[in-house]
């Protein structure tokens, strides 16, 4: 019988066999954002067995196995290793339709050349199989990296981190593994005994003392001239939206001493100092020349009883409310009318705003670069088929397929890179669709840089690592 993943799975048609196979395969991949641990990367990291590296911190599949009707003891609790890969197994046979199972067999796959269909009957003998092969050097952290073909890793950095890790895998590790700076919990005024004690490591972290707004300004541009020095090019910003208010230096300095006092400050102060602080981030950014990346959409942490028991990033997250288009417009053109506004991704995780997010990054194209503000990849619940596909139509209509960055992973596992291979399939079999219905021509010198560029080469050009 056929293995289920072959070697041209998701290629509906000739032409998409023939340009996956001769032009984006074989490309090297730049991660330009993910979460994966540069500690783990440093130290070389052996993992334990098939459930340490797969399940692990991986929020997909704990979601998926909840919906399943898994126990959460099988997914962040105490239950063994082995009785969690096993709930995973349980639950795989039921994702279908869901991109966890086209993940799932190609990361087999392409790790541990395991074809058979993960389910309850196959468990034992994969986790068997692939736990042995975990315990060769040929399977450390490293060794997978290079395996995957990686070229370049951008990890998410709080600007309170002392990157000691990053330093390390400067001296001692071939593939690029740089920080991005994240300043996210800049802006967290909800609660402000935390924002207090944030202030507190960020003075730390700058050996400075904040105690008014250009204090604070200060201690972020010295965290940002560090992480400059250590090769970071990126900042990202998770926001659930945009925000926009118009300010005067004086109340956000007043706002931020009312945050050092302890007190909670009113939702119009809070649209005032997120839109300072934000503003000012990304002036920073442009002084030194990084891109800026914003991750639109998402409400977090929805169930209050879970985060006090689990904390962030384990599963309770979902698609927000659309975005206003009038605060982004008035957010870039405040940065863009004092000639302050750097290479800017949005991510959009609502399906809604696709549209809107494409054409709205291009009314701040100025020809100073190639797609100087862009709409970014599918991200997150979006991040499957359909989402790949909508987000690969509506760029070709409304902006330059061409010109396009390609695939983020946006993952904490260190076995998501086949996600670059699944990527690319669907770009090739939509490309290599509209050739044979005779809407693209079938021409090397033009469907040649378009693979190669979506696959590879864009994002090495416009970041410029």
């Amino acid at each position: 019988m056929k293995p289920f993943i072959h070697e041209n799975f998701l290629l509906g048609n000739k032409t998409a066999e023939k340009l996956y196979h001769n032009y984006s395969e074989i490309q090297p991949i730049i991660d330009f954002h993910c979460h994966l641990s540069p500690e783990v990367i440093a130290s070389d990291k052996q993992f334990e067995n098939l459930t340490d590296i797969w399940l692990r911190g991986d929020h997909y599949k704990w979601r998926a196995m909840r919906l399943n009707g898994i126990e959460e003891k099988y997914c962040t609790g105490d239950a063994s290793d082995i009785e969690k890969f096993k709930k995973w197994a349980e639950t795989v046979p039921v994702t279908i339709g869901n991109p966890l199972y086209h993940w799932t067999h190609l990361e087999l796959l392409r790790y541990f050349n395991i074809t058979d269909p993960l389910s309850p009957s196959t468990a034992s003998e994969i986790y068997e199989k692939a736990t042995a092969m975990l315990q060769t050097k040929e399977f450390s952290t490293r060794s997978l990296l290079q395996k995957m073909n990686v070229e370049t890793i951008c990890t998410t950095d709080d600007p309170c981190d002392d990157l000691e890790h990053h330093l390390n895998l400067q001296k001692s590790f071939g593939i690029k593994v740089l920080p991005t700076f994240r300043p996210d919990n800049i802006i967290k005024t909800e609660d402000p005994e935390k924002f207090r004690l944030y202030i507190t490591k960020l003075e730390q972290a700058g050996n400075t003392e904040i105690r008014n707004l250009d204090d604070l300004l200060d201690a972020l541009d010295k965290r940002h001239s560090f992480f400059n020095e250590m090769g970071c090019r990126l900042s990202d910003h998770g926001l659930e939206r945009i925000y926009f208010s118009a300010y005067t230096f004086h109340d956000i300095d007043g706002i931020f001493k009312n945050l050092l006092n302890g007190r909670i400050i009113s939702s119009d102060d809070t649209e005032k100092y997120k839109t300072a602080i934000m503003l000012e981030l990304c002036r920073m950014n442009h002084k030194r020349g990084w891109t800026q990346q914003f991750h639109l959409g998402a409400i977090r942490n929805n169930n209050s009883r879970m985060f006090r028991l689990l904390g962030p990033d384990t599963g309770w997250d979902s698609i927000g409310i659309a975005q206003d288009p009038s605060k982004i417009s008035k957010f870039l053109d405040e940065l863009d009318n004092n000639e302050q506004l750097t290479k800017t991704i949005l991510y959009n995780l609502n399906p809604a705003d696709n549209e809107m997010i494409l054409t709205m990054a291009g009314n701040f194209n100025d020809g100073s670069s190639v797609v100087k503000v862009q709409s970014g990849p599918a991200w997150w619940f979006l991040d499957q088929k359909t989402g790949m596909e909508k987000n690969i139509k509506d760029l070709a209509a409304m902006g330059l397929l061409r010109r396009f960055i390609g695939m983020v992973t946006d993952s904490r596992s260190f076995m998501s890179y086949p996600r670059h291979e699944y990527f690319r399939r669907i770009v090739c079999d939509f490309i290599g669709g509209e050739v044979e219905k005779g809407l693209i021509p079938d021409e090397e010198e033009l469907l040649r840089p378009l693979i190669e560029g979506i696959s590879y080469r864009n994002a090495r050009e416009y970041f410029g690592f």
